[in-house]
């Protein structure tokens, strides 16, 4: 009887450890960046997030153009879309406005092109999501690190002041941004709300430098008389950097929420400017008879989420050692023959 259960327990053992040289064969010779690259790209649904954010974007800005600076000195880069968001225009083909061959998603009764309009809109909405997951990437890893790397009062007092923004609604600062520096435009609106957004990062940052600051390469470094500033940028900060890169993707999906959410409110851009958050508020009322008019920047809005969250879904899983990977059937059927060898031995 005890000689079975030696048995088994020595098969098992066998078992697990050419599981383990399985799943380290295949990154065996890999460096750090290449396995996490590898990982990144086995998931499917975070591939296909960052090829529709690529090819989204580059659609938006090459059918807009580039609109830069203000009115007395404008810098202009004109799309390969015949028609401005600005534009008025006669009647097309469709009296009532419906998508046709000059109109593809058709017409406003003001006689706007409504794919110019989806399409600025869209491009708003994207650059006030960079700005704010930039800004608030930035601000909650500098405040997040120093935090946890020294502890003490200074941790107190950043804690106490995060925990505060954390407890006031965030859609009630976004309103009171949104109210007061709507009308200075979108980069002042997209700025402003970036200076809200970091607390979530924050936490999490603090959480990994408590952690590695106890580390042995830590005590190396100040053996070693390197500076405080030096160890949190580059020693922990590197060791850090998969939950930031993750946390900050995860913000930008929040953020084109947070500001078409604003926008439908009223609080978010403002006119003559147009994001998709204003476009939904705008013609909500003409679901009934028009209701291409809601359904093009809804639809827009769901895929850019949906797409960021997938990429930042992939992220976690290539950053995160302990996330396993489904089996395949081939790769189940490999391992079964590999443990059977084994076990025969």
């Amino acid at each position: 009887m005890k000689n079975d259960s030696k048995k088994s327990k020595k098969n098992s053992q066998a078992a697990g450890a050419s599981e383990v040289g399985f799943e380290e064969a295949k990154t065996q010779g890999l460096s750090q960046s290449q396995i996490i690259r590898r990982k990144f790209f086995s998931h499917k649904p975070a591939v296909a997030g960052l090829i529709f954010m690529i090819l989204f974007t580059i659609f938006v800005y090459s059918a807009a153009g580039i609109h830069l600076g203000s009115d007395n000195a404008k810098f202009t880069i004109h799309g390969w879309w015949q028609f401005s968001h600005e534009d008025i225009l006669p009647p097309g083909p469709c009296a009532d406005g419906c998508p046709s061959s000059v109109h593809p998603m058709g017409q406003l009764p003001n006689g706007r092109d409504y794919f110019a309009q989806v399409v600025r809109g869209s491009e708003i909405s994207l650059m006030v999501m960079v700005v704010i997951g930039f800004l608030g990437g930035a601000i909650g890893t500098i405040v997040g690190s120093v935090s946890g790397f020294f502890g003490g009062i200074i941790d107190a007092v950043m804690m106490r002041i995060t925990d505060f923004i954390i407890t006031v609604p965030s859609i009630l600062i976004g309103a009171v941004i949104g109210y007061r520096m709507g009308n200075l435009g979108v980069l002042y609106l997209a700025i402003f709300l970036g200076l809200f957004s970091w607390t979530g990062l924050t936490r999490l940052v603090r959480g990994e430098f408590l952690s590695l600051r106890e580390r042995e390469f830590v005590d190396a470094a100040r053996v070693a008389g390197a500076s405080n500033t030096r160890i949190i940028f580059k020693h922990i900060l590197p060791n850090s950097i998969g939950v930031i890169i993750v946390s900050t993707t995860l913000l930008l999906s929040s953020s084109i929420l947070v500001e078409t959410g604003l926008s439908f409110l009223g609080f978010g851009v403002q006119a003559p400017d147009v994001s998709l958050g204003v476009l939904i508020n705008t013609h909500q009322g003409e679901f009934l008879y028009a209701p291409w008019l809601f359904w093009w920047p809804g639809v827009i809005i769901v895929l850019i989420a949906l797409s960021i969250n997938f990429i930042g879904d992939g992220l976690r899983d290539a950053f995160d050692p302990r996330q396993k990977k489904q089996i395949k059937r081939k790769e189940f059927l490999a391992k079964s023959s590999t443990r059977d060898a084994v076990n025969k031995k």
